[in-house]
C-alpha cells in the first residue's frame, strides 16, 4: 500500500501509490540524481569560462554540425527545444553562436562563430580535467558501466520511440 501526503489539511489525501523505499527506487530520479551530480563537476570545471557543461555540449556538437537547424540540433544533443533555446540565450549573448535564418525560411539555423571556436577551444582542457576527475571518482570500471548503460538506455528508448 502506498503512502498518502496531505498538502493542506483541507483537502483529501493524495495516494502516492508508493512509500519513500518504492520512490528511491523510481529508475528517473536515480538517473537524474546521477546525472546532476556528475554535471556539476564539469560545471565547476567549466564556471571559470562562464560556461555550463550544457553550454559546452552546444559549442562541442556545433563543430560537428554547423549550421544545423535549433530542430537537428536539439535532436543530436537529445534536449527538447525549449531547453535547447534556453542553453542558445547565453551563448548568443555572448557572441559564441549565431542564429540565422534557415534555408527553408521558416526554421533558424545555429552557427558557433569564430569567438565560439575560441571559447570552445579554451575549455577543452577544463572539460578534459572534469573528465579526469569523474573517472577518478567513479573508477574506470564503473565509469564505462555507466557510459555504456547510458548509451544502451539511449537506444532502448528510441527504438520504443
Amino acid at each position: 500500500m502506498g503512502k498518502t501526503a496531505i498538502i493542506d489539511a483541507s483537502k483529501e489525501p493524495i495516494d502516492l501509490g508508493a512509500g519513500p523505499a518504492e520512490l528511491n527506487r523510481c529508475t528517473a530520479a536515480a538517473v537524474r540524481r546521477a546525472a546532476r551530480r556528475v554535471t556539476q563537476v564539469y560545471d565547476e570545471a567549466l564556471k571559470p569560462l562562464g560556461l555550463t557543461l550544457p553550454q559546452y555540449s552546444v559549442l562541442a556538437n556545433l563543430l560537428l554540425i554547423d549550421g544545423a537547424s535549433v530542430t537537428e540540433l536539439a535532436a543530436q544533443l537529445v534536449v527538447d527545444r525549449t531547453t535547447l533555446t534556453r542553453n542558445l540565450g547565453p551563448l548568443s549573448r555572448s557572441g559564441w553562436v549565431r542564429l540565422e535564418p534557415g534555408a527553408d525560411g521558416r526554421s533558424r539555423a545555429v552557427r558557433l562563430t569564430d569567438t565560439g571556436r575560441l571559447i570552445l577551444a579554451s575549455a577543452v582542457p577544463a572539460w578534459q580535467g572534469a573528465e579526469v576527475r569523474i573517472r577518478a571518482m567513479l573508477g574506470e570500471t564503473l565509469a564505462g558501466d555507466l557510459r555504456a548503460a547510458s548509451d544502451q538506455t539511449v537506444a532502448a528508448l528510441d527504438r520504443e520511440g
